[in-house]
């Protein structure tokens, strides 16, 4: 089996030429010490830390953070270091005994069920008002830069215009956008809202980060790289999209045995024992693209009824992945083909966990704890960590430049 290869951009970039900034010619951005230091709220498992570390050519250093679920809390510890600590941010902040530590930026984001498409009308969700505790971690640490990630529903809300509201009286200034991951090197087509507030520095000059990677079939490009160079919107030589086949083709068939005591890849490389219907389904539908409805017509007799009833929806619904395409958003079932496209592009099976941890671009090195299901969670909300590291670029940018800017 061929050694995987981390799945990364050839060069750092900044919305400006590197230039502009007197950085480096090498690849490699200039580090700064000692490390600037970093805290994660909400943490997950730690995808938007790790984009900011070394792993991905920064030179940030973790030294707080906190979620609620005791599972990423232990996989965030193993991979950072023992300081993420379990609990609820609002009682944790109110805790007289509670001492935030000084740091130069904060990162994180608030659930984001309260925004998402399904409870976008409940406006009584508590869980919207989660920026709130964050924000006062931001002001407790002192922080210069702080960095929110969530659903792109987000944007436009009266929540957004809270938030950057009482970050705008703090000082901040506030910019926002929506990233699609695949323009920035990771094999999955998954849309996030950022929102970046500092203090040493005008991020609009840097913000959103150019695009490092392209599609070839979009845009009316078709692999013109003269159009391309010419896009302030793009890197000056960008590549084009990572795909499923980039990510995980020399990964090779999975057994159904748990496998998490053998060394990476494999340890997360494991299948399911679906049963004898549900195989019938995978094999019905045995072209790359192929979905439910394409199982409706070919195998009606297997189909399950509401689907049949529900003429209309989604096309990604018991779908399979395209070779040559990035994923679609990896979610926290991707190993049930009925909650979306998990179908492997030719093998009769869902996706594996490694395979989902890839396209969210979590080197194989990375330890997850919990059960599989919880690690199943841990994958499908953290933040690619190869588009943290894009966001990474624009922080350290404004930390080292600052008012400079």
């Amino acid at each position: 089996m061929k050694k995987y290869k981390k799945i990364e951009s050839a060069i750092h970039y900044i919305r400006e030429d590197e230039q502009t900034y007197g950085l480096r010619t090498d690849g490699e951005l200039p580090k700064h010490k000692p490390a600037f230091k970093l805290i994660d709220l909400f943490c997950g498992a730690g995808g938007m830390t790790l984009g900011f570390t070394e792993n991905f050519g920064h030179h940030f250093k973790p030294i707080w953070a906190n979620d609620f679920n005791k599972y990423c809390v232990e996989t965030y510890n193993t991979n950072f270091g023992n300081h993420c600590i379990f609990g609820d941010i609002v009682d944790i902040l109110a805790n007289p005994n509670t001492e935030i530590p000084k740091a130069d930026i904060v990162i994180g984001g608030p659930p984001c069920q309260g925004f998402s498409l399904l409870n976008r009308n409940r406006e009584d969700d508590p869980r919207r008002q989660l920026w709130r505790p964050y924000l006062d971690v931001v002001e407790r640490c002192d922080a210069r830069i702080f960095i929110i990630e969530n659903v792109p529903q987000l944007l436009g809300t009266f929540e957004h215009g809270e938030i950057v509201g009482m970050a705008e009286k703090l000082g901040f200034r506030v910019v926002s956008d929506k990233l699609n991951a695949a323009n920035y090197g990771v094999p999955q087509t998954r849309t996030r809202a950022i929102i970046i507030g500092s203090k040493i520095g005008d991020p609009n000059i840097l913000f959103p980060p150019r695009k490092t990677h392209f599609n070839p079939n979009g845009n009316g490009y078709k692999q013109n790289t003269l159009d391309l160079k010419a896009d302030g919107n793009f890197l000056s030589s960008p590549l084009k999209w990572q795909t499923v086949r980039d990510a995980i083709s020399d990964l090779p068939q999975p057994t159904n045995t748990d496998l998490r005591e053998i060394p990476p890849p494999l340890d997360l490389h494991f299948g399911r024992n679906p049963t004898e219907t549900s195989l019938k389904r995978y094999r019905a539908i045995p072209k790359e693209g192929m979905n439910r409805f394409d199982l409706q017509k070919r195998a009606p007799e297997i189909t399950p009824k509401c689907w049949i009833r529900k003429k209309t929806g989604g096309t990604d619904l018991f779908g399979r992945l395209w070779w040559d395409k990035p994923a679609v958003t990896i979610r926290t079932e991707f190993f049930k083909p009925e909650k979306g496209r998990y179908l492997h592009p030719i093998q009769d099976r869902p996706i594996t966990h490694r395979e989902a941890a890839r396209f969210q671009t979590f080197p194989d090195s990375f330890v997850f704890k919990g059960t599989k299901v919880e690690i199943a969670k841990q994958i499908g909300n953290a933040v690619p960590p190869l588009l943290a590291a894009r966001i990474a670029d624009i922080a350290y940018v404004l930390l080292t430049k600052g008012t400079k800017v």
